[in-house]
């Protein structure tokens, strides 16, 4: 007999049978229902499984499902019985005569529900154990941080208890507490209804409302919910060092003198309450539980709520600078240690203004600022897919990147993009299962353009783009000394949801493939990135994963295939590090014959005691970035942020590797403990991938945000903050902050550091106030030191300033209104802040001029590069010329771009063995783009790719007639 199934003696009702028709059907759907359900997820978690163990993974998945079930089964359990048990106790315990004056009809509502009653109490006691399973199961993160969780070896300063404690211990008890508490009073209050119906409890009755073992039962239950909550004040104390406040985040002085004595003492008194409760077992009466309810609400009314209230407005509020000074500076030091912006890691140097700057000549100025970039990635990625993209079908992600490599000897900064697969501009009729999953796999290489304008040698400047890496002859700085370059491209930014790679069942490849020296052909992938998917059962599973039936149908897939999904490098790492948080800003390098990508991931918490909590996206948020925020946190506020690990993905196998970086991070040691062997030290990383890393931007935003502020260590000038500062608004976009740009810098002994920098402006003013670079040299021995510059003089203007002079100027202004005039708009670029090396400051403005229509797609070409110097304004079309019309006054030469110039023509260079020969190949070209553009318009897009193919063999003939080849 069933703990719920034994009816009343006197009072067993009629069971209305069911047909066996109804219940049957009934059954039948519940089967299908629960087999639909099981099946998919079965096979979610049946691919999920062979996915880790291609990339050798298989360690992170089986260490998150198992954690994972465990978790869903103990808590799933413990809440259904937590639920369950009061219910069936209070079901046997239950009355079995009912007084005739039973109100509510409740032998009606017994009557209906005696035939389900076991099924009900079951059901209700499941459904409430699968959502706390699912709760317990969402906790695996914090359950492996506390299982195998490292001392920070720092304590914080009121409870001189370790970080460690408050980042990994105490948000598991906050956990258990809290699913304790929930349990409980939801049984209580299950309990309740049980015996409400069954007559245990009996509001109307003149006495003995509740009958014995109602009483005894419920006593013991809120007395158990009272001791908890005993137990819980105990754990919330400690949350005091990350309370978040007006003023500060952390312990404030109303906390210390009144939230922790308050916690203390209701602590106490919910012990007594619940204690009272306990003693009402040997008692009739509900007395002492009256007693100790009142006592309870009073006490958290008046201890918990107005004195809080009183301190703060009487004795902190008239005097807050005295009272909050200790516990701002506590506040103070938390943030910049967790934010690893101490002194330690930082170098302030004040600017002293320099006589030479007055007299620097155009020339030693131009030498000085050589190296600045003038390309700016976020303008002249249309221009990166018109010229270089070679099919329709690639593209190239937006935005660009700039990273430095090794040219002729010299170190580079090169704007970085990788030619990806676009599946969009495939045709439609081109547009079928089979096109879009074997064949148009892939895209193929890199292009590359010099920042700052300067061609291979670094030397001859030009205002048209000098390509550093692309598809034509000549152009390949970055790879052609590599040999057997891998330029193959299935691992993207861009890539498609999956496809399916392995020869042909007639052992074919049917893989489009491209290049500039072979034109079309075919090939088949040969890496180890790819699930093999020959099986017929495994055939079925991608067919349920995938919503597809062409896995079990179309001949592409058979015993040689392979399945290449989760393509993206972010993707692919936050599935092998689902600890870390990645920056938002992946890149690609070029290094050792192949293309690799490049993922920081970060250990974040917003745990640590006493330091400042912000959201992560509002940090990060800028001109160039959407705020996409962490991807692992439930929010995104954090306040400790430490780049833990560097993954990279290789472009062509997927092969993801992760490397230790923070050595000293105790939450990356934390995970390393957690999945083990997963991480590679830091003293694996290849020198010639080192030589490519770079300091991250998420980093480096959420350290400038917190320094606006948090330069300042002294608690009085922090709170009147007179010294604060704020990230200038970037002058082409009023609702973003200026982003970050990376450029060579001084790094105060005279050498030039690949530096990430940006300016700083006095809060609510518009003037400079200071600079912020990082060394952003992995191989440096600085590498990641913070420098400050400031001191500058009241007058210095900010970027913001600098951008509305050369607006009002009004030869610029005049050139701005030619644009117009020839239906192009002009496109300012992003203002670069550059110290010089004589204590001047030099600014930096390209402006592009584009022409928007359908054939171009708004392609922008350089117009004019604009500087500012000491006051002087000046522009032309190249860096030199702008600062010799700056410093000499004298007029710029006429701008040797073309607003109306189609993209896709490409001028010859001057000079040549056979001028006339190479200028009527350009001339079958141009004839050729104008008649491929006209085809694409049509929808003829076979045509379209046909055309564009001949003219760039005419382009590439007519560049070697030129170049002398």
């Amino acid at each position: 007999m069933s703990l719920f199934d034994d009816d009343d003696p006197a009072q067993a009702p009629a069971r209305t049978q069911s047909t066996g028709r109804n219940r049957w059907l009934a059954i039948a759907a519940v089967s299908v229902i629960v087999l639909f359900f099981g099946i998919s997820a079965f096979a979610a978690i049946y691919t999920d499984a062979l996915w880790y163990d291609a990339i050798d993974f298989s360690s992170v998945f089986g260490t998150v499902f198992w954690t994972r079930t465990a978790l869903f089964v103990v808590f799933g359990v413990l809440m259904a019985i937590m639920i369950g048990l009061p219910a069936a106790l209070a079901y046997r315990t239950r009355p079995y005569f009912h007084p005739a004056d039973d109100i509510g009809g409740l032998d009606r509502y017994r009557d209906a529900i005696a035939p389900i009653r076991t099924w009900l109490l079951i059901g209700i006691a499941g459904v409430s154990g699968l959502f706390a399973g699912f709760s317990g199961s969402g906790q695996w993160r914090t359950y492996l941080m506390w299982r195998h969780g490292r001392d920070f070896d720092k304590s914080d300063p009121f409870f001189g208890k370790d970080i460690g404690f408050y980042v990994f211990d105490l948000p598991w008890w906050h956990y258990l507490v809290n699913f304790a508490l929930t349990g409980l009073i939801l049984g209580a209050f299950g309990a309740i209804i049980v015996h409400y119906v069954y007559g245990g409890i009996r509001l109307t009755a003149p006495r003995d409302r509740f009958t014995r073992s109602a009483q005894i039962q419920l006593s013991a239950m809120f007395g158990l919910v009272l001791l908890v909550k005993g137990l819980d004040y105990w754990v919330d104390r400690y949350d005091l060092v990350n309370g978040s406040g007006p003023r500060l985040d952390g312990m404030t002085y109303t906390d210390e003198h009144a939230v922790l004595p308050a916690n203390q003492i209701l602590l106490a008194i919910a012990v007594i309450c619940g204690v009272l409760f306990v003693v009402n077992l040997w008692r009739r009466s509900w007395q002492l539980p009256s007693v100790a309810i009142s006592l309870f609400a009073i006490s958290v009314l008046l201890i918990g709520m107005i004195w809080p209230a009183i301190v703060q407005g009487f004795q902190v509020r008239p005097s807050e600078q005295d009272k909050e000074k200790p516990y701002l500076a506590a506040n103070i030091k938390a943030t910049q240690d967790a934010y690893d912006i101490s002194k330690d890691n930082l170098e302030v140097t004040e600017y002293k203004s320099n006589a030479e700057a007055d007299g620097a000549s155009p020339d030693q100025l131009n030498e000085t600022a050589s190296s600045l970039p003038i390309v700016d990635p976020a303008v002249v990625h249309r221009e990166f897919e018109q010229v270089q993209q070679g099919r329709s079908y690639y593209s190239v992600h937006e935005p660009l990147d700039i990273s430095t490599y090794d040219v002729g000897g010299k170190e580079r900064a090169v704007v970085l993009g990788v030619r990806e697969l676009n599946q969009a501009g495939i045709s439609d009729s081109d547009r079928t299962w089979t096109n879009l999953h074997t064949v148009y796999t892939h895209s193929n290489g890199v292009i590359g353009a010099y920042a700052n304008m300067r061609g291979a040698d670094d030397k001859s400047e030009s205002s048209q783009m000098q390509w550093a890496e692309g598809d034509r002859t000549g152009q390949h700085d970055l790879t052609g000394s590599q040999s057997k370059f891998q330029d193959k491209v299935y691992f993207g930014e861009d890539s498609p949801e999956y496809s399916i790679v392995g020869k042909g069942a007639k052992k074919g490849a049917v893989e489009l493939d491209y290049n500039s020296e072979d034109g079309e052909t075919r090939t088949t992938y040969e890496g180890a990135g790819g699930v093999p998917i020959g099986s017929n059962f495994r055939q079925l599973m991608y067919a349920i994963q995938f919503g597809s039936t062409n896995f079990l149908l179309s001949s592409r897939v058979n015993e040689n295939s392979e399945i290449l999904y989760d393509r993206s490098p972010k993707e692919r790492v936050q599935k092998v590090a689902p600890w870390l948080t990645l920056d938002d800003d992946v890149y690609p390098v070029v290094v050792g014959g192949r293309i690799q990508w490049v993922v920081d991931g970060y250990t974040t918490t917003d745990r640590y005691p006493q330091a400042a909590t912000d959201s992560f996206a509002s940090m990060t948020d800028d001109a160039t970035q959407s705020s996409a925020g962490p991807q692992t946190l439930p929010t995104d506020e954090i306040n400790y942020m430490r780049n833990a690990v560097k993954a990279t993905v290789d472009a062509y196998d997927g092969t993801v590797t992760l490397y230790e970086w923070d050595e000293e991070d105790p939450m990356l040691k934390t995970w390393e403990a957690a999945f083990p062997g997963t991480v590679m030290p830091k003293s694996s990383i290849p020198k010639e991938l080192t030589e490519h890393l770079r300091y991250p931007e998420d980093l480096y935003k959420v350290q400038r945000y917190q320094l606006a502020r948090y330069h300042v260590s002294d608690p009085d000038v922090f709170f009147s903050g007179n010294e604060r500062w704020a990230v200038p608004e970037d002058p082409n976009d009023d609702n973003h902050q200026q982003a970050p740009y990376r450029m060579f810098l001084d790094d105060g002994t005279g050498t030039a550091r690949w530096s990430l920098t940006s300016a700083f402006v006095p809060y609510n003013r518009p003037n400079l106030a200071s600079m912020m670079s990082v060394d952003s040299d992995a191989t440096s021995d600085n590498y990641g030191k913070i420098r400050i510059t400031t001191g500058f003089p009241e007058d210095t203007q900010g970027p913001g300033m600098v951008s509305n002079e050369f607006r009002t100027d009004k030869a610029i202004a005049d050139e701005v209104a030619s644009f117009n005039r020839s239906g192009s708009a002009p496109v300012w670029g992003q203002v670069v802040t550059y110290p010089t090396a004589k204590n001047g400051i030099l600014y930096v403005e390209p402006i592009y001029a584009r022409r928007a229509t359908a054939s171009t797609s708004g392609y922008a070409q350089l117009a004019f590069v604009l500087v500012s110097y000491d006051g002087r304004v000046g522009y032309g079309s190249t860096l030199s010329e702008a600062l010799t019309v700056a410093l000499t006054g004298a007029s710029p030469a006429p701008s040797t771009s073309d607003p109306d110039e189609d993209p896709a023509e490409t001028k010859p260079p001057s000079g040549g063995d056979s001028p006339g020969e190479a200028g009527q190949l350009l001339e079958d070209a141009r004839a050729l783009f104008a008649q491929a553009d006209k085809a694409g318009k049509a929808g003829d897009y076979a045509e379209r790719e046909d055309l564009l193919g001949q003219a760039q063999d005419k382009v590439d003939q007519a560049a070697e007639l030129i170049s002398g080849g």
